[in-house]
C-alpha cells in the first residue's frame, strides 16, 4: 500500500544550476502539482565550499528548504556529521543522492542503514584526481541503495558492467517545461546580444553550452568550425562557446577568429535566441538537459552519436547526428542545417512534438513519486 506522503532529502553537489541540478528543482516544482500521488515534500542539503552558491540560491527563491553542508575542502571529515545531522532533523523517508560524492559520502557516513536511499546516476566526469577517485570508489558506493535511476539505457550497461543488478536499476528520462522555455527564448532581444557580442545580423551563429571538460569535447567542434569557416569565408559564421571548465585555456589557444567564449552563463536562453544551429560534440553523454533546452527553444542540434543521445532523438528526424571524434564530420553535419533551412525547419518540427509526448516534467513527477512509493512498500 502506498503511503499517504513521501519526506525525501535530497543531497546533491552542485554550485550552479545546471544538470543534475536543473532536473531537481525541476521536479521540485512539479511534485507540487494536483494529481501526483503519492504527494512528495522534499528538502535540499547542498555541499557548500565558501560564499553561498548559485544552486542555493535558486532553491531558495523557488521555495524549497535548503541546507548546507558546508566543507573546508577535499575529504573534509566534518562533512559525514553534518549529514548524520541533516539526516536525524529531517528524519526523511528517503534520501536520494546525485552523482559519486554524494553517493560515496552517504555510503560513508552510515545514514542509509535508517532510510530508504535511491542513488541517480549521471555518468563519470574525471576532471581531477579526487573525482577519480570517487569515480572508482562508485562500485562500492552503489552497493547499498535500495534503487539506482539512471537517464539512458546507456548509463544501464554502463551500470551492469560494475556489477548492479538490473533489478536495482531503473531509467528515469530528464525533462524540461518546454512551454516556460520557448516563452523565455521568444522574450529575449536578441539584437541586444549580438551587439553586445560583436555579431553581425547577417552572421550565422553556431553555439554550445555546457561545461568545459574533457568528455565534453569542444576541440571537435572547434576544429569542425574552422573547416566551415574557411569554406565560407571569415565574416559569414560564429561559434559561441557558453560555458566554463578545466579544458577552456587549451580551447581558447586552438581557437582562431570567430570563436567566442562566453564563460560561464546563469541564463542560455539568449544564446539560443540568436543561434541558427547547436553542436554537442561530446564523447560522452546520459541525457543531457542542453539537448532538451535546443529542442524547446527551436533550435535545430547536430550531437555526436554517444550514451544517451541516440534514445532521445533520431538522426535525420529529429536531429543530425555525427560520430564522435571526428571534426570534417561534425562540420558536414553543420553545414547541412545551414544550408538547407526546409531540413532544419522539419528537425525543429519533429523535436518540438518529442518533448510533449516524452520529456514533460509533470510526468517525470508522477514517475518517480511511484518509484518512492514502490522502494518504500519492498524491504530489503
Amino acid at each position: 500500500m502506498s503511503p499517504p506522503g513521501i519526506r525525501l532529502l535530497a543531497i546533491v553537489e552542485a554550485a550552479t544550476v545546471t544538470g543534475p541540478a536543473k532536473n531537481l528543482l525541476e521536479f521540485c516544482r512539479a511534485i507540487r502539482q494536483p494529481g501526483i500521488e503519492p504527494a512528495v515534500s522534499v528538502e535540499i542539503g547542498a555541499f557548500l565550499r565558501g560564499k553561498d552558491s548559485e544552486f542555493l540560491e535558486a532553491a531558495r527563491a523557488g521555495g524549497m528548504p535548503v541546507h548546507p553542508i558546508v566543507e573546508q575542502g577535499a575529504f573534509d571529515g566534518r562533512i559525514l556529521r553534518q549529514l548524520r545531522v541533516l539526516a536525524a532533523r529531517s528524519n526523511p523517508d528517503i534520501i536520494q543522492t546525485h552523482a559519486v560524492k554524494s553517493h560515496f559520502l552517504t555510503r560513508l557516513s552510515g545514514i542509509w542503514k535508517r532510510h530508504a536511499w535511491v542513488a541517480f546516476h549521471h555518468g563519470y566526469t574525471a576532471t581531477d584526481l579526487k573525482m577519480r577517485l570517487y569515480n572508482q570508489l562508485d562500485r562500492w558506493s552503489l552497493r547499498a541503495p535500495r534503487r539506482i535511476c539512471t537517464v539512458s539505457h546507456a548509463f544501464e550497461r554502463q551500470l551492469l558492467a560494475r556489477g548492479v543488478p538490473a533489478s536495482r536499476i531503473t531509467v528515469v528520462d530528464n525533462a524540461i517545461d518546454a512551454g516556460w522555455w520557448r516563452a523565455r527564448v521568444a522574450s529575449v532581444d536578441r539584437g541586444a546580444l549580438r551587439r553586445q557580442l560583436g555579431i553581425g545580423e547577417e552572421e550565422k551563429v553556431i553555439i554550445a553550452i555546457g561545461r568545459l571538460s574533457r568528455e565534453k569535447a569542444h576541440i571537435h567542434l572547434v576544429r569542425a568550425f574552422e573547416r566551415l569557416r574557411t569554406a565560407r569565408g571569415s565574416g559569414a559564421l560564429r561559434l559561441v562557446i557558453a560555458g566554463d571548465g578545466p579544458e577552456r585555456q587549451i580551447l581558447e589557444q586552438a581557437a582562431g577568429e570567430g570563436v567566442l567564449f562566453a564563460g560561464q552563463v546563469r541564463d542560455p536562453a539568449p544564446y539560443f535566441a540568436i543561434a541558427d544551429v547547436m553542436a554537442l560534440p561530446s564523447l560522452s553523454e546520459g541525457s543531457p538537459n542542453v539537448l532538451l533546452e535546443a529542442m524547446a527553444a527551436g533550435v535545430p542540434v547536430v550531437a555526436t552519436r554517444v550514451g544517451g543521445i541516440p534514445e532521445m532523438v533520431e538522426d535525420g528526424v529529429s536531429a543530425l547526428l555525427a560520430p564522435p571524434a571526428d571534426p570534417p564530420a561534425l562540420a558536414a553535419a553543420i553545414g547541412r542545417l545551414l544550408d538547407d533551412p526546409s531540413l532544419a525547419a522539419a528537425i525543429v518540427d519533429k523535436a518540438g512534438g518529442l518533448l510533449s509526448r516524452r520529456y514533460s516534467p509533470l510526468h517525470r513527477a508522477r514517475t518517480l513519486a511511484a518509484l518512492y512509493a514502490e522502494v518504500l512498500s519492498t524491504r530489503q
